[in-house]
């Protein structure tokens, strides 16, 4: 079967949906089509790990895809992209005409190098649904992954009275993006709620029944969480000759290196000027508001991407705000209100704040970004205090 429509979306995750209302709001005449490899509509993807464990509806994730009076095409996936033609070819053999394209195509969980293929490795509705069905007081829950996702998951799989186990290799919770002494002390937070925190371990195979770790133990589990992040989603835009390097390559427009082809969400790497360097992120807000963006692009409006995407996250009694480039190898400035449970922390390097930690500090993002955009130079004296520690 043939379709044609004016701007065609091929993604119906967050960033897909964004893009499809903005396009509507900016043309109120033109053809959407929308292509998703899922079989759930477009939904908010953060309360997969947060809200829905703590009382959240599933009635409210959901997007308002409708008014956007898109065509929407569910469980298809895209095959390929013939740019020449503008033409999209899908896995059922049908082919889809555009004049403008958005990739949202977003990404695919990492997987155990060996392990059981009953392993959830979380990520979509789908995936809930089917961890929903293990949640129970005292179900056995292993989760695998000791970042953002594994810590968000572990805390709510507690909070419901499960028996969590969590094994990562690294020393302590997010050691990666927390200063040392943060990600110890969230570590052993997590121990008080009575999680048992296995670090320094990775699981070397088994089934959900029986686990094989790297210490040479066994755990067994009633179900088995991986949280390991995710591989951007650029096949399509690889075989179509698009520029990609660590997502798809678009410019402060999300215009990809075909002028009829723009991309968004997890799958764009992006200037960031504020940062001084291009960046791919997967978070909620980079998804919103790029898709947003890129929809207003695509009708020829003058909407260029120039937010610096922030992400939050919900830990037992904890919670923060990020912005920008969160990574402990950069030098951290800690600015505690209350250690540990109260305060801000500085991502320095070389004299520019390049990320901001809010920690149970609230309403500072907008001004950690206009910190992250100043020249500087700052250093550990002159940027302690920069950003109130109470909102």
């Amino acid at each position: 079967m043939e379709h044609a429509f004016d701007y065609l979306i091929i993604g119906a995750g967050m960033a897909g949906a964004a893009a499809a209302q903005a396009l509507r709001e900016a043309d109120a005449k033109g053809s959407i089509g929308i292509l998703g490899a899922e079989a759930s509509p477009p939904y908010d993807r953060p309360p997969l790990s947060k809200a829905l464990w703590k009382g959240g509806k599933e009635a409210d994730i959901w997007r308002p895809i409708d008014k956007a009076r898109a065509t929407v095409q569910l469980s298809r996936r895209a095959t390929k992209i013939d740019r020449a033609a503008h033409v999209v070819h899908d896995g059922a053999g049908d082919t889809w005409k555009y004049r403008k394209l958005l990739l949202a195509t977003g990404g695919t969980p990492r997987k155990l190098p060996s392990g059981g293929e009953d392993f959830i490795y979380y990520r979509t509705f789908a995936d809930y649904q089917r961890l929903r069905q293990a949640v129970k007081p005292g179900a056995r829950i292993a989760v695998v992954g000791g970042g953002f996702i594994g810590s968000e998951i572990a805390a709510s799989m507690a909070m419901n009275g499960c028996k969590v186990t969590m094994l990562f290799p690294a020393a302590a919770i997010c050691a990666r993006a927390y200063p040392r002494a943060l990600a110890e002390s969230v570590t052993a937070y997590y121990r008080e709620k009575g999680v048992d925190v296995r670090t320094g371990i990775t699981v070397a195979g088994g089934t959900r029944a029986r686990l094989r770790l790297s210490d040479g133990s066994t755990l067994a589990a009633d179900a088995v969480v991986a949280g390991l992040g995710i591989t951007p989603n650029t096949q399509l835009a690889d075989a179509a000759g698009l520029k990609v390097d660590n997502g798809i390559i678009v410019d402060a427009h999300l215009q990809t290196s075909d002028p009829d082809i723009y991309a968004a969400g997890d799958v764009a790497s992006f200037p960031a000027p504020a940062l001084g360097r291009r960046i791919r992120v997967e978070h909620e807000n980079a998804a919103v508001t790029m898709g947003a963006r890129a929809g207003q692009c695509m009708t020829g409006k003058d909407a260029p991407y120039d937010e610096l995407p922030f992400f939050y996250s919900d830990l037992f009694d904890l919670g923060y705000e990020a912005v920008g480039t969160l990574d402990a190898r950069l030098e951290t400035v800690e600015q505690w209100v209350t250690p540990y449970r109260e305060g801000v922390v500085y991502y320095l390097e070389a004299g520019r704040v390049r990320g901001a930690l809010l920690w149970n500090t609230w309403d500072q993002v907008a001004a950690a970004r206009k910190l992250i955009a100043a020249p500087g130079p700052f250093t550990a004296d002159s940027v302690r205090g920069k950003l109130p520690a109470k909102a």
